[in-house]
């Protein structure tokens, strides 16, 4: 095994989070921002590039991989978080939005998950953190969320969040699922992923789904969310008056759209 095996536990129902066990030495990396809380001895490092603990890169390794994960939208720097006392301590980490964390153990993925760029929140240490580019032309203009992907490769524990109600479905060789582009929160390497357009002139401009899905064909799993953060932000952007309105609403829907624009 090269990466750190870390054992954990998920509280919460919508507002979820996870706590981590730290053995003596162990480090666990997670994404900026995450952070909710953790116990003496635990020591915090900021670490700059995809958090794959991989020394022997160099700088210029370094600066390669913090390029990808600003490609991303991420930030350049990732934080790490390392039990430095001689007993088991913990650290937690937080969900950004209402939504499920899903424990994915990379050992039992072929080593390598294809997720959503927003999705990763923490992992072991030595799971590196990456970009995948879907290759297909009609994804690469046309994907939207879906073009650039994070990529989590390494045989340790990562732990992804998605927004609402997850499901994991199991396609067999040759079966094709469609689904919103922003609804696909993470997926095998071996599933083929494609953009199609919406057929019909009506369909395409009154349907109010979207010009474009993606379409995932086997044999590999997937995991589809309820409710995208975006389609969450869309929403309530949505219903917050310009103008006009009780007082009571206005300021309701500006604490509301606030909260999802902040840090």
């Amino acid at each position: 095994m090269n990466n750190h095996e870390i054992d954990y536990k998920i509280y919460g129902d919508d507002m979820q989070f996870v706590e981590v066990e730290l053995d003596p030495h162990e480090t666990v990396i997670a994404e900026a921002g995450s952070f909710m809380m953790m116990e003496d001895d635990i020591h915090m490092e900021t670490i700059f590039g995809d958090g794959s603990g991989n020394g022997g890169s160099g700088l210029m390794g370094k600066l390669f991989s913090a390029g990808k994960r600003v490609i991303t939208g991420e930030s350049l720097f990732m934080t790490s978080f390392t039990n430095q006392g001689s007993d088991k301590k913990h650290v937690s980490f937080a969900s950004p939005y209402p939504g499920k964390i899903i424990p994915m153990d990379l050992s039992e993925l072929s080593g390598k998950l294809i997720c959503q760029k927003d999705a990763f929140l923490a992992a072991a240490k030595g799971v590196s953190v990456g970009i995948e580019f879907q290759r297909k032309i009609g994804a690469g203009f046309f994907g939207g969320e879906g073009f650039i992907m994070q990529k989590l490769e390494g045989d340790g524990l990562a732990f992804v969040h998605a927004g609402g109600t997850i499901i994991k479905k199991e396609l067999q060789p040759g079966q094709t699922l469609r689904v919103d582009t922003g609804c696909l929160v993470a997926m095998t390497s071996n599933v083929g992923y494609d953009i199609q357009m919406v057929k019909g002139v009506k369909t395409a401009l009154f349907g109010g789904e979207g010009l474009f899905f993606a379409t995932l064909k086997g044999p590999g799993s997937v995991w589809i969310q309820s409710l995208p953060f975006s389609r969450l932000a869309s929403r309530v952007f949505a219903a917050a008056p310009s103008r006009g309105g009780s007082k009571d609403e206005g300021s309701i829907a500006k604490g509301l759209f606030e909260m999802f624009n902040g840090d």
